[in-house]
């Protein structure tokens, strides 16, 4: 039961609190987008600041897949372990 509570409270964390602060210093781009400086989202109309966050944000996504793949394997052979081992 604990290793439940632990991981509800992560994927409440996870997404709460790292995807908002993402969005809210993203919105920073939307907020400051110039059609001058180049196409909308490319990294040349990004400033410094803008470029950190938008390639944090995408690394974070990478290490949640990552997580995702890992913990359906790991469900995955735990089925197996219960459900093709009891014969």
């Amino acid at each position: 039961m604990k290793k439940i509570i632990i991981f509800v409270t992560l994927i409440i964390f996870d997404l709460t609190i790292i995807y908002v602060a993402f969005g809210l210093l993203l919105m920073i781009y939307d907020d400051s987008y110039q059609e001058s400086k180049g196409e909308y989202w490319s990294l040349s109309s990004m400033t410094f600041q803008e470029k950190i966050i938008y390639l944090s944000f995408q690394f974070w996504n990478i290490v949640n897949i990552i997580i995702i793949v890992y913990l359906v394997y790991k469900i995955i052979s735990f089925i197996k372990k219960t459900y093709y081992n009891t014969g």
